[in-house]
């Protein structure tokens, strides 16, 4: 069995911590750090799913809370992408001073929002950043100049039956570079409730880190 090691931790933001769950395997060869939706949280099960699934093919995983309970009262703040952009900037770089994780490439999984955040992050950081998964985003509310700066390579998930999201999904995929991919997952809606379709989802993000997040 391999060996994981899951941590507890806070990442300072000026006057405040944000908690989170840090997961390293062993032989980690990558980090992959979750930009959650409005109203979720690193203990949301769809992540923690994609996590563990990710952590048994070797990647660390960086499940942390953008926003204070007491922020998270605030409606508004759900929705304030440049906050929420600037908050996983500052664990991106807390992350890479920790010892076990300061050699290893990084990349996002963003889910709703949290998407736009991902890639207004990743266009901030350029070549730091090396792989972005939006799953079910709304990349269309990140910043048109960041996204255009985005070295990553991008791919972005949507349901099929998702019909309010594509389109803006298709909006935001004509920004990225050529690296980035638009794939749509048949018979899923917004939050790849059916049968199956979470799995789908997973895999293939999977496929992409291994592809474009290992050295």
């Amino acid at each position: 069995m391999k060996t994981i090691e899951h941590q507890s931790i806070k990442i300072p933001v000026g006057d405040k911590e944000l908690q989170g769950i840090l997961t390293i395997p062993v032989d980690a060869k990558g980090l992959v750090i979750f930009s959650h939706g409005s109203g979720s949280s690193h203990l949301s099960p769809r992540n923690q799913s994609v996590s563990n699934k990710l952590n048994d093919h070797d990647f660390a995983t960086l499940l942390f809370d953008l926003l204070t309970p007491e922020e998270d009262q605030i409606y508004s703040n759900r929705f304030d992408i440049r906050m929420l952009s600037e908050r996983l900037i500052t664990a991106t770089e807390w992350a890479h001073n920790q010892e076990p994780l300061k050699d290893l490439p990084i990349g996002y999984f963003g889910a709703s929002t949290g998407a736009a955040s991902a890639l207004n992050a990743a266009g901030a950081l350029r070549s730091h950043i090396k792989a972005v998964v939006s799953r079910g985003g709304r990349p269309d509310l990140a910043d048109a100049q960041l996204i255009k700066n985005v070295s990553a390579s991008v791919l972005l998930l949507v349901g099929g039956w998702d019909r309010q999201v594509i389109p803006l999904n298709q909006v935001a995929f004509r920004l990225l570079p050529n690296s980035a991919k638009l794939e749509i997952i048949p018979g899923a809606t917004h939050l790849f409730e059916e049968p199956g379709k979470l799995e789908q989802v997973t895999e293939t993000s999977i496929r992409w880190f291994q592809n474009y997040l290992t050295p």
